[in-house]
C-alpha cells in the first residue's frame, strides 16, 4: 500500500454497499466470552511483568476457527465484530491493572463497584472521546497512518477468509502453556523459579521466573526490546546491588529507607528497599521523554480532534455504510454524563474539580494516544507517561488547595485511573477502527461492540485484580505490579515529600543516558525495575525470535511463520494467566493443597528438571514459527 494512498482510492473488502452479516447475537456471546478470557490474562500479565499484549490478532483468529471451523458459518465481518469486542475488554484491563492497584498501595481497599466506576467511566471515554476522531485520523490520514496492529489484524482476518486453520497455533499454545503452569503451579512437580548466587560477587543473583506467560511475551515483543529489559535487570543485580552491597556491609544502622542494616539485608533485601525506586525513577523518566517526544504529534492531533468535533456537530449523518458513526449528539451528551457522574458520584471522590481534571486530561490524551498509536503501534504507547502527567499536575493542584491527606491522594489516583484507561482504550478503539475501515465494517456497529467489551471488561476485572491481590499480594515478588507502585509512589512524593530522591533520580538519570544514545529507555527502564528473574525467560523468546528473523527465507514466508509463532505464544499467555488466576481462587479457597503433590526430588536435580521441561516449551514455540505450514 503506498504511503502516498488517499481514502477516495481505498476500496475496502466488503464494499460499503454490500450487506452481510456483522453485528449478531453469535458474535456478540463470542466476544464477550473472550473478552473475559483475555482481559483476565492481560490482568495477571500486567501485574506480574508490567506489561500487556494486544487481543485483536488472537481474538480475530480464534473467532474464525470456531465459527468457520466449528459452527461452520460466519462472515469476516463477524469475526472483526468478535476481535473488536475481545481487544476492547483487553485494553481497559491494561488500563485497570496500571492504576488502581495503586489504591492498594495507599492502604485503600477499593469495592467492586468503586473499581467498576472507574473502568466503566474510563473506558466509555475512551471510546467516546475518540469518535469525533475517527473520519480525521482513520479516513483522511489513512496512508499516512499504518495502524500497525489494525492492519495486521485486517490481514488477518482477510486471510481468514480461506479458513481459519491457524487458530489451531492458539489453541495449542493455550494448552500447552495451562498444562504447563498447572504442573508448575498448581501440583508443583516442577519448580516455577531456579535462582543461584553468584560466588564471590557478594549482592548478586541470577534466576529465571520459568512462565510460559513469559516466554510468549518475549516472543511477541522481540529481541530489541527483551534485551533492553535484560539490560536493566542486569544493571540492578549485577552493578548496583552488589554496590549497595559492599559500600554498606560495615554500616551498623539502617540507611534510610530501609529499617535493617544493609549487611542484614541479603540480595532480595537490596532490592526491595532499593532497587525498586531505582527503577521507579527509571520508569518515571523513559515514560516522560516519550512523551516529550510525542509533542509535536500531540499538538497536531490536539488541533486536528478540536476541529473535526466542531464540525461534527453540524454534520448530516453520512449515507454510506462504512460511513457511519454513533450519532455526534449522542456522543458529546454521552461523555457529559459521564463527566457529571464522575463529579457527583461518591464512590469516586474526586469532586467537580477532579471531573474537570478528567475531561480536560482525558479528551487531551486520548487524542493523543489515537494519534501515537497509528505511528508506532499501541506496544509503544506511552500511558504510562501520559498518566503520570496527569497525576503529577492533579497532585500539585490539590497539594496547592490543602487537599494532601489520604483522600487528597486517593482523589489525584482515581482521576489518574479514569484517564488512564481512557488512554489505553483510545490506543485500542482507533486500531480496531482501522481494521474496520480496511475490512469494510460499519463503524456505528464497531464502536456499539466496543461499549460491550468494555462493560463486561468493567464488571469482572476488578474481582480478578482483587483476587490476586488476596492470593499473591500488590507489590510482592509474586506480583510487582510495576506501574501501579510507580503511580503510587508519585502520588506520595508529591504529596508527602518522603520519597528517597536520591534512589529515584539515579534510576532517572540511568535511563536518561540510555536515550543519549539514541535508544527508547522504557523497555530498560522496566527491567531495572523487575527482577531479573522476569527478564531472562522474556530473553529467551526474544532470541527464539530473532533465531526466526535470521533464517533464509523470503518475506512473506517469514511473515506467515512469524504469525503462527506470535498465535502460539499469545495462547501460551493465556494459557498461563487463566490457570495463574484459577490457582489463585483455589488458595482463597483453601483448596491448593489437594493438588500439590510437591517435588519428589530436591537441589540440582529439580533445578534441571525445571530447567529441561522449559527448554521443551521453548523448543515447541520455536516449531510453532518456523516449522508452521505456509499460506500458499
Amino acid at each position: 500500500m503506498s504511503q502516498k494512498e488517499t481514502n477516495q482510492e481505498h476500496k475496502p473488502y466488503v464494499a460499503a454497499d454490500k450487506s452481510m452479516s456483522e453485528f449478531t447475537i453469535t458474535s456478540i456471546i463470542l466476544g464477550v466470552i473472550m473478552t473475559v478470557v483475555f482481559a483476565a490474562a492481560n490482568a495477571y500479565l500486567g501485574l506480574k511483568v508490567g506489561m500487556t499484549v494486544s487481543a485483536s490478532v488472537p481474538g480475530a483468529v480464534i473467532s474464525m476457527g470456531i465459527l468457520r471451523g466449528v459452527l461452520n458459518r460466519g462472515t469476516i465481518l463477524e469475526n472483526n465484530t468478535v476481535q473488536t469486542i475481545t481487544s476492547a475488554g483487553t485494553s481497559l484491563a491494561a488500563g485497570v491493572i496500571f492504576t488502581i492497584p495503586a489504591l492498594i498501595l495507599l492502604g485503600v481497599e477499593p469495592s467492586m463497584i468503586k473499581m467498576f466506576l472507574i473502568a466503566l467511566f474510563g473506558g466509555v471515554l475512551g471510546v467516546l472521546f475518540m469518535i469525533p476522531l475517527r473520519k480525521y485520523l482513520i479516513v483522511e490520514e489513512h496512508g499516512n497512518l499504518p495502524y500497525p496492529e489494525g492492519t495486521a489484524c485486517a490481514e488477518v482476518l482477510i486471510a481468514g477468509e480461506e479458513g481459519g486453520a491457524k487458530s489451531k497455533y492458539v489453541f495449542a499454545g493455550m494448552g500447552i502453556g495451562a498444562i504447563y503452569k498447572f504442573l508448575s503451579g498448581g501440583m508443583k512437580v516442577l519448580k516455577e523459579s531456579v535462582e543461584w548466587a553468584i560466588p564471590g560477587y557478594q549482592g548478586s543473583a541470577i534466576g529465571f521466573d520459568l512462565y510460559p506467560s513469559l516466554l510468549g511475551v518475549g516472543y511477541i515483543i522481540g529481541p530489541k526490546i527483551a534485551v533492553r529489559m535484560l539490560a536493566g535487570g542486569t544493571l540492578g543485580w549485577f552493578v548496583l546491588m552488589p554496590l549497595i552491597t559492599n559500600v554498606g556491609a560495615g554500616l551498623t544502622e539502617p540507611l534510610f529507607p530501609a529499617s535493617q542494616p544493609i549487611s542484614e539485608l541479603g540480595y532480595w533485601g537490596v532490592w526491595d528497599n532499593y532497587i525498586r525506586y531505582v527503577g521507579a525513577g527509571g520508569v518515571a523518566l523513559g515514560g516522560v521523554v516519550s512523551l516529550i517526544k510525542a509533542l509535536p504529534t500531540i499538538l497536531e492531533s490536539f488541533k486536528a480532534a478540536v476541529v473535526e468535533l466542531t464540525k461534527g456537530l453540524g454534520e448530516d449523518v453520512e449515507k454510506l455504510r462504512t460511513d457511519i458513526d454513533l450519532p455526534i449528539k449522542w456522543v458529546v451528551l454521552g461523555a457529559l454524563a459521564v463527566v457529571i457522574a464522575i463529579a457527583f458520584t461518591p464512590l469516586i471522590p474526586v469532586g467537580v474539580l477532579g471531573a474537570v481534571f478528567v475531561a480536560i486530561f482525558g479528551f487531551f490524551f486520548v487524542t493523543v494516544s489515537s494519534r501515537i498509536v497509528g505511528i508506532v503501534g499501541s506496544s509503544s504507547n506511552p500511558a504510562s507517561g501520559m498518566t503520570i502527567a496527569t497525576l503529577l499536575a492533579t497532585s500539585l493542584i490539590m497539594k496547592a488547595i490543602g487537599w494532601t491527606d489520604q483522600t487528597g491522594m486517593v482523589a489525584a489516583l482515581s482521576v489518574g485511573a479514569i484517564v488512564c484507561v481512557a488512554i489505553a482504550v483510545a490506543g485500542d478503539t482507533s486500531q480496531d477502527l482501522k481494521t474496520g475501515f480496511l475490512v469494510g465494517a460499519t463503524p456505528k456497529k464497531q464502536q456499539l461492540g466496543e461499549l460491550i467489551g468494555i462493560l463486561v471488561s468493567a464488571i469482572f476485572v476488578g474481582g480478578i485484580v482483587l483476587m490476586l491481590h488476596e492470593a499473591y499480594g500488590i507489590a510482592s515478588k509474586d506480583l510487582p505490579a510495576p506501574q501501579a507502585n510507580l503511580m503510587a509512589m508519585v502520588v506520595k512524593g508529591v504529596m508527602k515529600g518522603d520519597l528517597p530522591w536520591a534512589l529515584v533520580f539515579t534510576g532517572a538519570f540511568s535511563s536518561l543516558i540510555i536515550e543519549m544514545f539514541g535508544i527508547g529507555s522504557l523497555p530498560f527502564a522496566v527491567g531495572l525495575y523487575l527482577p531479573i528473574h522476569l527478564s531472562t525467560p522474556i530473553m529467551i523468546g526474544g532470541l527464539i525470535k530473532a533465531a526466526l528473523n535470521r533464517k533464509s527465507m523470503s518475506e512473506e514466508e517469514r511473515s506467515d511463520k512469524d504469525e503462527s509463532g506470535i498465535l502460539f505464544a499469545s495462547g501460551l499467555v493465556a494459557g498461563d494467566a487463566l490457570i495463574g488466576i484459577l490457582l489463585a481462587a483455589l488458595a482463597l479457597k483453601g483448596w491448593h493443597t489437594s493438588i500439590d503433590i510437591g517435588v519428589g526430588w530436591a537441589g540440582s536435580a529439580a533445578n534441571i528438571l525445571a530447567l529441561g521441561s522449559f527448554c521443551i516449551l521453548a523448543y515447541l514455540l520455536w516449531k510453532s514459527s518456523v516449522g508452521a505450514e505456509t499460506r500458499s
